[in-house]
């Protein structure tokens, strides 16, 4: 240690000076004496010096009765609500809430973590007792990220919503906007307090700015929820604003009203599975983008969700080690059959492309002619949009419709790239997909399609007839390629529709059967000529046809070859289409 002390100080004064500091701070000391560069005294520090000597009033100190006092009272809101509540848990197979955050958040891993609580003491001092006032929030780290958080304990009123709680999950979302990390929700709610209503229903920062920083925070960092038992009213709406709902079997649902609300508006006997049960929005309403069979099913399922997701819009999905197909990709062309009209499962195809174990399906049980799944190929995550054939002969209905757009949208919102794997004769016709919106839910898939900055392939796979190639980002929808299988068929309309619209009366005016049947074969075969890929290649409609067992590596080399492409929409406000 060097010190500079006044001038005309004296050699005893700069002495004392450097013996008295090496002492006290235990350390050498060199003491100057105006500005000399040489020091007037030195003094080595004390042989037993120990840094980490303190005053012994410091050692050997414990809690005080006020830390005491503390711990006990967190200890007490750590037990969550009253033991008879807690006791419907296991009749339900659920669990208490701060068991549920052990699971998803445990210690002893080195992946995750719980890190802090906010808001633990939240009515505190009510005259009720009411733990957190129900809801839990806080940071924790999940499969290596960090993440806000929501949980409702069931044993508060039936993790019931009012002000503070309400004031709990507010702040957690407005600080999930400033970091720019993922959130979670895992919701057990009966909706807000309408004893309480006054404090927290139509207020500025009250219940109904949930909605709308959850619009706020779409798009820009996922929003991932799982429900754990029925949400009713408001707290129905938290899990069809995130962007992934996972519900449990059995255990979860959501609706609008209760049963017992329904039967006094409607007369309607129902029960609440029926109502809003995980099966009813997994399957009619596709609410829930998968069902899990146990909560520890849930977390599984999440944790295989994130690993295909950024932290927010700003950044690139995370790669993995790429992996070789599970089954040879020599084999698609087998899998392909060349008739148009014939039915197999493009699963069969897909799991030839993406990397082995990567395949993760959302919402596999509804709108079924339309598969939307996660996936990898090289290690590169990519967003699956690809007709499905084994399923209304790969037609796209309404329900389909809507569910791929949505994926596109949310792909597109975390620069997830998009492959789509075209094989459809088209958006289906009748008067009930009429009333069912065909064109209003096959816009927006148009639309979402259309507006996707992401790098697109399409690939064609078979037949793409009709809007139907529109829809799966064909030649006109911008995708980086269009590639096609020596099975692919491009037209308005397949050959026999297309024979029946053009040549019906020329047809039946042909009274020999053989001879009318052998011109309708002439004519199919002409139209085929006319619309097979390789004539759509030749006239550069399309970028290449490509041999089925070199598909994989094609994609490979092409997503690698476009990851860094950047695209930009006109200068607007945002589009009309929702």
């Amino acid at each position: 240690m060097k010190v500079r002390i006044s001038e005309g100080a004296s050699a005893e004064e700069a002495s004392a000076i450097a013996a008295a500091l090496a002492e006290h701070v235990g350390d050498d000391v060199e003491v100057y004496v105006g500005r000399s560069d040489e020091p007037a005294a030195t003094h080595d520090a004390p042989e037993d010096a120990d840094e980490t000597d303190v005053p012994e009033e410091y050692e050997n100190l414990g809690p005080t009765e006020r830390e005491e006092l503390l711990l006990e009272q967190i200890e007490e809101i750590l037990a969550g609500g009253p033991a008879k509540y807690k006791d419907t848990l296991h009749e339900e197979n659920k669990l208490f809430v701060r068991d549920r955050i052990d699971l998803w958040f445990d210690a002893d891993d080195d992946d995750d973590a719980f890190l802090f609580e906010d808001g633990r003491f939240a009515e505190f001092d009510a005259d009720d007792k009411l733990p957190a006032d129900g809801l839990i929030t806080g940071g924790a780290t999940f499969e290596g990220r960090d993440v806000h958080f929501m949980a409702n304990d069931y044993t508060v009123k039936r993790g019931s919503m009012a002000a503070k709680g309400v004031e709990k999950f507010l702040r957690m979302q407005q600080r999930a906007l400033k970091t720019g990390r993922p959130v979670l929700y895992l919701m057990d709610s009966s909706g807000g307090r309408i004893d309480q209503q006054t404090g927290f229903f139509a207020n500025r920062e009250g219940i109904g700015k949930y909605y709308y920083n959850h619009s706020m925070l779409s798009g820009r960092v996922p929003q991932v929820c799982v429900l754990y038992g029925p949400c009713i009213a408001g707290a129905a709406y938290t899990p069809v604003f995130a962007d992934y709902t996972v519900m449990v079997e059995g255990m979860s649902a959501m609706a609008i009203a209760s049963p017992r609300m329904v039967q006094m508006v409607t007369g309607e006997d129902i029960s609440m599975q029926e109502l809003g049960g995980a099966r009813m929005h997994a399957e009619e309403s596709g609410s829930a983008d998968l069902v899990a069979e146990s909560e520890e099913h849930a977390r599984e399922l999440v944790s295989q969700l994130v690993t295909y997701l950024p932290d927010n819009s700003d950044e690139k999905p995370p790669r993995a080690e790429a992996t070789p197909p599970a089954r040879s990709p020599e084999g698609i062309d087998s899998v392909v059959p060349q008739e148009p009209n014939k039915g197999y499962d493009m699963e069969r195809v897909i799991e030839r492309i993406v990397d082995e174990g990567s395949y993760f399906e959302l919402k596999p049980d509804y709108g079924k002619e339309i598969i939307t799944a996660y996936a990898r190929i090289d290690g590169r995550p990519v967003g699956i949009v690809a007709n499905q054939p084994a399923q209304r002969a790969g037609a796209i209905f309404p329900d389909a419709a809507e569910k791929a757009a949505e994926f596109i949208w949310k792909s597109d919102a975390f620069n997830i790239p998009l492959l789509y794997l075209a094989d459809t004769p088209g958006f289906m016709a009748g008067s009930q997909v009429e009333k069912d919106a065909i064109l209003e839910k096959g816009k927006k898939m148009i639309y979402a399609t259309s507006s996707a900055t992401v790098p697109k392939q399409c690939v064609v796979v078979r037949k793409a007839y009709g809007a139907g190639i529109y829809a799966m980002s064909g030649p006109a929808y911008d995708p980086e390629s269009t590639i096609a299988l020596p099975s692919g068929e491009i037209a308005i309309m397949g050959p026999e529709a297309a024979i029946n619209a053009v040549y019906a009366r020329k047809l039946n005016e042909i009274d020999d059967p053989e001879e009318r049947a052998q011109r309708e074969a002439e004519l199919r075969e002409e139209y085929r000529e006319d619309i097979d890929v390789r004539r759509m290649a030749s006239e550069v409609v399309i970028d290449d046809v490509v041999p089925p067992s070199s598909l994989r590596t094609e994609l490979e080399n092409r997503f690698r070859f476009y990851e860094t492409v950047e695209k930009d929409l006109p200068d607007k406000k945002h589009g009309t289409v929702l």
